[in-house]
């Protein structure tokens, strides 16, 4: 999984400043290295428990497509045919009739995850763009730490957007995952070279003692919904399994893999506090020293997540394509092919620039349909699944448990990120790349 490193809120703050097939650990968790502004009481452990609980709702929906398949006599099911088959088989009838729509769900979720997760590349590489540009002139070889001033961006940040957006459309017409997958390569030697050098720089840590050890519980829906965003890879679990020549050992390498993320996030956000305190960033990269070593890390940054916005970008274009494609002539079928991805990416451009906050996009992105892929389906997939065939009381409650959690989640910090993109925008805690010098 991968996420902008940095996203997040600040612990004390209400306002303060998460692929193709088989890229489950690889949204430069910008997205795909979630740094998370916490506060260092609260934050580390709802970050594990958070992440456990991802993991293990992953491990349910791996439990139930198996056992789907061996009652189908089916090789692979997706997760939204997992749904469907699930459902034709529950006590239920009216769920019977519409199961169908258990997989039209699944997959307008995973859109809206997707193009979501494409939107936040967006700003994320504009953000780091304009810093650069701007910044370009008084970019020193000594690496001092930033003092806050404000200053007035000589560009607006949507220019910088639309400087994106061609080289994006472009991008997205590779349709071979192998080609693709070299590009995953690459987006992943930049981010760890990148993410060398931001732990580098963040141990070196002032005195925390004056940091709040928690935060408001506003300020932790917020937080709840960028935990979730930064976690969700359920959707690709599937297919990467799929697609392994050994399938049987993806539950060590989902166990392994997700362990490292889960510490990486957890060091990176809390370290990243500690060290910037209630100046935290959306993206702790434009926290980075504005001096050429650092200033290499938010290009190397801004690489990896460029390349990685292809493979996010993957998911949304493999459902919605073929529907399009089904209702043209052969003739027109390159041309709608690329029209409905020049449109998609256009799309997540223009969601870019309508909300240009970034650590509020990632909550509540979090928040509607990551919450929703990662907490609230698959124990409900599994009690579906499972109840016919006289299911263990305790997994009973513990599978409500965790949907009615996931359902919380959703409402609540929906409407947080929601509430706080309709309030003012407080240039002082913006995301804005102009606010640090």
């Amino acid at each position: 999984t991968g996420s902008i490193p940095g996203s997040g809120r600040s612990p004390g703050e209400g306002n303060a400043p998460k692929q193709g097939e088989g890229q489950v650990w690889e949204r430069p968790s910008v997205i795909h290295c979630a740094h998370l502004s916490i506060p260092l009481q609260v934050g580390p452990v709802s970050l594990l428990a958070i992440g456990i609980l991802t993991v293990h709702c992953m491990v349910i929906l791996l439990n139930c497509a198996h056992h789907l398949s061996q009652r189908l006599q089916k090789t692979f099911v997706n997760y939204g045919e997992a749904m469907m088959y699930s459902l034709q088989t529950c006590p239920n009838a009216w769920l019977r009739t519409h199961s169908v729509w258990g997989r039209y769900t699944v997959s307008f979720l995973l859109i809206i995850t997707q193009l979501g997760f494409c939107s936040v590349y967006f700003m994320f590489m504009a953000d780091s763009l304009q810093q650069m540009v701007e910044e370009a002139h008084v970019t020193s070889k000594t690496c001092e730490p930033r003092k806050i001033l404000v200053l007035t961006p000589n560009v607006d940040i949507r220019f910088y957007m639309l400087t994106i957006l061609p080289f994006l459309i472009l991008l997205v017409f590779i349709q071979n995952l192998r080609v693709l997958s070299i590009f995953s390569t690459l987006a992943n030697i930049t981010t760890l070279g990148s993410m060398a050098l931001i732990f580098q720089y963040i141990m070196q840590i002032p005195d925390p003692r004056n940091l709040p050890l928690m935060a408001s519980w506003k300020t932790f829906l917020l937080f709840f919904g960028t935990a979730i965003f930064t976690f969700e890879g359920v959707g690709m679990v599937l297919p990467l399994k799929n697609q392994m020549k050994h399938p049987q050992q993806f539950s060590f390498v989902l166990y392994l893999g997700m362990s490292l993320v889960i510490v990486l996030y957890i060091c990176l956000g809390t370290l990243g506090y500690m060290k910037f305190g209630s100046n935290t960033q959306a993206s702790i990269t434009l926290n980075l020293p504005n001096c050429w070593l650092y200033q290499s890390v938010k290009l190397m940054y801004s690489i990896g997540i460029f390349f990685t916005y292809a493979l996010q970008f993957h998911v949304p274009a493999e459902i919605i394509i073929p529907i399009i494609i089904s209702q043209v002539s052969e003739s027109w079928a390159l041309f709608a092919d690329l029209s409905v991805r020049t449109a998609l990416v256009c799309l997540t451009c223009v969601s870019a620039i309508l909300i240009p906050r970034l650590d509020l996009v990632i909550s509540l992105v979090g928040s509607v349909s990551s919450s929703a892929l990662a907490l609230i389906i698959p124990p409900f997939l599994e009690l579906i699944t499972f109840y016919p065939e006289d299911m263990n009381c305790i997994t009973i409650v513990k599978d409500i448990m965790i949907s009615i959690l996931g359902l919380l989640g959703c409402v609540f910090g929906t409407y947080q990120a929601l509430y706080e993109l309709t309030q003012p925008i407080n240039h002082s805690v913006a995301n804005s790349t102009g606010v640090y010098a």
